[in-house]
This record gives structure tokens, sequence and C-alpha cells, in this order.
């Protein structure tokens, strides 16, 4: 099959979202399809072989110009040529760019817009080159927050067109509520250009078919999965026990529920040695939310407890993970994939989160790890005390995941899941539309 992936560049943010992609489209190649997987916005960062092209559509630049500058909405191709040229994408990577909604809000809504928002002349660009490559079988959208060009490649290339729903309602929620609203109706608008959507979990499947509007005919679980190339389940327990966070430092992930959980925990004389060990990747944003965490275990006495080792690379990762006694990340979000837990149980290390989001599905299905009440940062501190002194548990658990994320969350699965529910839509269409539908792409 021939398939073209778009997906959304984040600079050199480390990003849950990009990596699926690029894991998928690895596979995906193995298996034998032919896939061409295209940067919008910026080049991504992965730390595995990024199969990602060079080129970059939908320059994030350009598509920042056209909306504060009215000229750039009119300038003429050498201009656009410029700020989309490989040099400057280098130079856009280098940056710590803003993610954030609150900021990006009236942007989100004029893309949404497409060949009628601001950023028409990146549609129409990323439209023809689209139309000069050979037709895919079908053309796969990153996320709900392009839908805007759904319509614009149906009615160019005649190619089915796939959505991925990986996560952006906490983009959404993060807008003002106007815009929040404008957003959500503009991609509910164009849900009838898309052919299928693929959802990373049971739960964001049913939570994004409510909010944005979406037939059940048209919706599809692809679970994500990662390469476990590497991953080894045994677990090192050297010295004090570490628990461990690894995850984007942001509020939403709640790293301040893991530390405060973990002072609970100190509280306890009856434990043995313990450590707080954390990385991920840390946006200039959220310099300060770190800083205030590093006080607070200061204060209260475990300044040499506490340490953030930065962000790390795949080697350093895997390593880090297989260092650790328990991982928690414990999020004040609705998690619609838990990447860190797949990671973190493939070297079998046991992980206890939340009931939110996805974590339910996720650890029922592996067995490997516990649940608590969300916000109850108590249960937490109890659950990692019981794991802390019981090894026994921590081997069942840690085992007993490594096996459910090979069994379920692998690399294969998640190809071989996209690829049947992509075949599924495929064959809708060729019996819902007439041959001529097509016709005029075929000749291209």
């Amino acid at each position: 099959m021939r398939i073209l992936a778009l997906t959304a560049g984040a600079a050199n943010m480390f990003c849950g979202s990009c990596l699926r992609d690029n894991t998928l489209a690895t596979e995906l190649r193995r298996q034998g399809h032919d896939v061409t997987l295209v940067c919008i916005y910026s080049s991504t960062r992965t730390d595995e072989p990024n199969v990602s092209e060079e080129r970059v559509l939908f320059g994030g630049i350009n598509v920042y110009l056209q909306q504060v500058l009215p000229f750039f909405r009119q300038s003429p191709t050498f201009v656009d040529k410029l700020f989309d040229s490989a040099w400057m994408m280098r130079l856009l990577g280098r940056l710590s760019l803003s993610t954030d909604a609150a900021r990006l809000g009236e942007l989100t809504v004029s893309t949404l817009k497409g060949e009628h928002g601001y950023q028409r002349k990146e549609v129409a660009k990323l439209t023809k080159w689209v139309s000069s490559e050979p037709r895919p079988d079908v053309i796969l959208l990153p996320n709900s927050l392009m839908i805007g060009i759904a319509r614009s490649l149906r009615s160019a290339i005649g190619a089915p067109i796939v959505c991925t729903l990986q996560g952006e309602d906490l983009f959404l929620d993060g807008m003002c509520e106007t815009l929040r609203r404008e957003a959500i109706s503009l991609i509910r608008g164009q849900v009838r250009f898309v052919d299928g959507f693929h959802a990373v979990s049971s739960y964001y499947a049913k939570y994004m078919g409510k909010l944005l509007d979406i037939p059940a005919h048209k919706m599809a679980v692809v679970p994500i999965g990662i390469n476990l190339d590497g991953f080894d389940f045994s677990v090192e327990e050297e010295g004090p026990l570490s628990i461990g966070y690894f995850a984007r430092i942001s509020p939403e992930k709640g790293l301040h529920n893991l530390c405060e959980a973990y002072r609970l925990l100190r509280k306890r004389r009856d434990l043995p040695p313990t450590r707080l060990e954390v990385a991920g990747y840390l946006g200039r944003e959220h310099r300060g939310y770190l800083s205030g965490l590093e006080g607070e275990m200061s204060r209260h006495g475990l300044a040499r407890e506490f340490r953030y080792h930065g962000v790390l690379d795949r080697k350093e990762k895997i390593a880090f993970l297989r260092s650790l006694a328990i991982a928690s990340v414990p999020t004040d979000c609705e998690e619609p994939k838990g990447l860190f837990l797949l990671e973190a149980m493939a070297c079998g290390v046991p992980v206890v989160q939340p009931r939110r989001g996805a974590f339910e599905e996720v650890l029922t299905r592996t067995g490997g790890g516990r649940l608590v009440e969300a916000g109850n940062n108590q249960a937490l501190a109890d659950v990692l005390a019981e794991l802390v002194v019981d090894r026994e548990q921590r081997r069942d658990l840690g085992r007993r995941g490594a096996e459910g994320v090979r069994q379920h969350y692998s690399a294969s699965n998640m190809a071989r899941s996209a690829i049947t529910s992509i075949e599924k839509w495929i064959r809708r269409e060729r019996i819902q539309l007439p041959p001529s539908r097509f016709s005029g792409a075929e000749t291209r």
C-alpha cells in the first residue's frame, strides 16, 4: 500500500505524537508498505532513526507570519521559499518554541478554516506538492487540528483520508472558551471530508467521538505501540530503591503530585532508603515549575533524594528506566495514550497510575501496575510504600507488564491494526464513489 503520512513537528521537543508517527511509519515500511512521512510546521525530534523526509510542508514560520502580518498572506514565492528553506527549518528546530494554546488559539482557528483561513497559501502549496507525487492509496493526518486541509486534499487527490486522534483535546482545552468552541465547531463541520479516524485508545475513541460528533462507523482504535528493540526487562535494583518519573516536565503531567506523594512516603520510618529520579523534556516555560518543585523538596530535607536527569536519548532512556524500582506519572489530565507507561513496563518496571484516561485500559490489559484514585496523593503514597517493601509484588507486576506490552502494544501490532482499518475504509469508499471520482487524480 502506498501511504502518505503527515506528522506535526514540534521543533526541538520530544513529542509523544511525533514518536508514535515515526514508529508507525518505520514499522509499516518494515511490513512492506511504501510510506512517505512528511513533517508539517517543523521537523520532528525522535529518539529512534528519523524516517521523515527533509522537506517540511505548511512551514511553521510562514504559517505564523501569515497569521500576524497581512503582507505575508500575499508575499511572493521567493519570500515563502526563504522561510521554508532547510537552514531556516534547522534554526527553528534549535529554538524552544511555545506550544501554549492560549497564545496560538487564533492561529489554530485560522488553520482549521483551511483554504478560507489566513494560511490559504500554505494549503495550496501543500496540495500542489501532494498532487505532483504518485497518488497515495491513503493520506494520514496527524491530528484533528489539521483537518482543515482535508477538503482540499480530497478534491485535488481523490485518495481516502484518515485522521489520527492522539491528544489534541488538551490543546483545545487550553484555548479561551470562545476560540475553543469555534475550533470544535470547525472540526465537526469537516468530519465528513475524512474517511476514518484512528484513536490511540478506547478511552480516547469514546471521548473524541462524542466531542467531535464522529460517526461510529468512522472510528477505529489503533492502540499506540513501541519499538521494543533494546528494551530488556531485567530491572536493576542497587542501593536505595528508585521511584521514577519519565515524561515531559509540565504541570498537566503531574510531577508535583509525585513529589507530594514522595514527601508523604518519606514521613514513614518503616521503609528502606529511596530516591526520586526524574527525566524528560523541559521547555523554557516550565523551568520555573521544576525549580519550584526542587525548592519544595529541599525545604522538606529531601534535596539529596531528588534528581532531574534532563532530556535523554534512547539509550539513556532505557538505562534510566531499567534503574527504577517503580515508575509513576500521576497526571492531572486525562491521558489518551500513556507512551511513558509502555516504555517503563517494557523494561519490567511496575507502574502506579491514577485512574484517568487510558491508564485503566492499559493496566487492565497488561497487568503491569496498580491504579489509585485520581487526585489522591495519599493513596498514591500508600501504594508506592507497599511496593517499596514488597519485592515479590514488584517483580510479578514487572514481569506481567513486560509480557503485556509485548503482546498488546508492540509497533508491529500498531501497524497491523492501522492497515486493517485503512483497508476497510478504502473498500467502503470504492463501493460508495463512482469510478470517475478518481479519474483525474489517477491520470495526473
